[in-house]
């Protein structure tokens, strides 16, 4: 081959490489698209919770979901990049809500919000995070503004909707105390007032009379003594519960101290054994229903059961000062899980609009904790995580599931 050949050549190659290494850089670019808070090694993400105040039984919930991304980056981490969970203690307090939350997306710079705990506190900052265009992503709360993809895209509850839940108790009534003469007590905000609609449309043409006596307090309250005191004057022989663990450990206590024995039906916000059960009695907590959508720690159902014993082996080694037979443990469990399973979705897309996109278009999972039959389904117009609930009782010691499971199939 001539000097003036191999020189050609050479020259062809040289362009060919130049050409070449641009496509190369751009498609290595392209594979990888980043929002705030994500960078190789991070995905950053932010959560307020009531670690004091009036609602600090749920704290133990963040605290699971901390142990819990800890367990993932001793694994390796999410495609390689570790979970670094920003917290701060708002203590259920709206306003204290709105300075942490923009702390989170201003200062901290996190990719998302996640499991922000309470209605209050979550409403109190889901116009500015749509404003910002930051997932507001499966918010512990279960009222209906919270899945509302048209209002605001960028929210996503987790809890299975207030408004159904209550649809579904006022069924319950109907079929098993049609003539009950119902007294309800709720929190005044949007969860009790969400758990009084549903249960006033399910009753339908019926709640005019079957309901005898309405009392709400506030978050503020020392007690609820005079609401049931009234609810008890009123004749009312099935009490309607739309609280949380403090004041729902409270009407269980005083309903036993004055010998009232209405039916008790309690939200599911409320259930747990240690922070509501044990401190009300559990003899006074006997008989109490709600309903549930996962496993209960305490359940001897599930002592053979493979996502049980993974819940309680993540329990033993990252969080053992936790009380594994906390049903707010075992929900903190599955809701990280779940974010970490939307999150793997993202693959190198780690951007906003990827993650709302994923979290919207889950499609038959099934969690560790989830009871059998129910699956999770999302979808860009229905927002809702858990549409699915089945009935239980509290025995004295534990809650024991009864029925069918019942899906809300209502577009609310």
């Amino acid at each position: 081959m001539t000097r003036a050949a191999v020189t050609r050549r050479l020259a062809l190659a040289m362009t060919a490489a130049l050409c070449a290494q641009p496509i190369t850089l751009h498609q290595a670019t392209a594979q990888k698209k980043y929002d705030p808070g994500v960078t190789d090694t991070e995905i950053k993400i932010g959560q307020t919770a009531p670690f004091s105040g009036q609602a600090s039984a749920y704290g133990t919930i963040g605290k699971t979901q901390a142990a819990y991304f800890k367990m993932i980056n001793d694994q390796g981490g999410i495609n390689g990049r570790k979970i670094n969970l920003v917290q701060y203690d708002d203590g259920y307090s709206p306003p204290r809500a709105v300075e942490m939350v923009r702390k989170l997306v201003e200062g901290d710079e996190v990719l998302l919000t996640f499991q922000l705990i309470g209605t209050a506190p979550n409403a109190a900052v889901q116009k500015y995070l749509n404003q910002k265009q930051v997932p507001q992503l499966f918010a512990a709360t279960g009222a209906t503004r919270f899945t509302d993809p048209k209002a605001f895209p960028w929210t996503m509850g987790y809890n299975p909707n207030y408004q159904s839940e209550g649809r579904i108790y006022a069924r319950y009534i109907l079929q098993n105390y049609p003539n009950a003469k119902i007294g309800i007590l709720y929190q005044n905000d949007d969860l009790g007032q969400d758990y009084l609609k549903g249960l006033k449309v399910g009753l339908g043409d019926k709640a005019a009379t079957m309901i005898v006596a309405e009392a709400s307090y506030e978050l503020t309250d020392p007690t609820i003594d005079s609401q049931l005191i009234k609810l008890k004057a009123a004749g009312a022989d099935l009490l309607y519960d739309a609280s949380t663990p403090k004041f729902a450990a409270q009407a269980i206590k005083k309903t036993a101290e004055m010998a009232w024995k209405p039916v008790h039906i309690l939200d599911i916000n409320a259930t747990s054994v240690g922070a509501v059960m044990q401190p009300a009695g559990l003899e006074n907590s006997k008989g109490v229903i709600s309903v549930n959508y996962g496993k209960d720690p305490l359940d001897p159902t599930w002592k053979d059961d493979a996502g049980m014993n993974r819940y309680f082996a993540f329990m033993q080694k990252y969080y053992p000062d936790g009380d594994k037979n906390s049903n707010f443990n075992s929900y903190g469990y599955s809701t990280a899980a779940l974010l970490v399973d939307v999150l793997k979705r993202c693959g190198d897309t780690l951007t906003r609009e990827n993650v709302m996109k994923q979290a919207t278009s889950l499609k038959d999972v099934v969690g560790d904790l989830s009871l059998p039959g129910m699956v999770t389904n999302t979808s860009p117009t229905d927002y809702r995580v858990n549409k699915q609930l089945q009935m239980m009782k509290f025995n004295g010691e534990r809650w024991e599931l009864f029925g069918a499971i019942i899906e809300d199939d209502s577009k609310e």
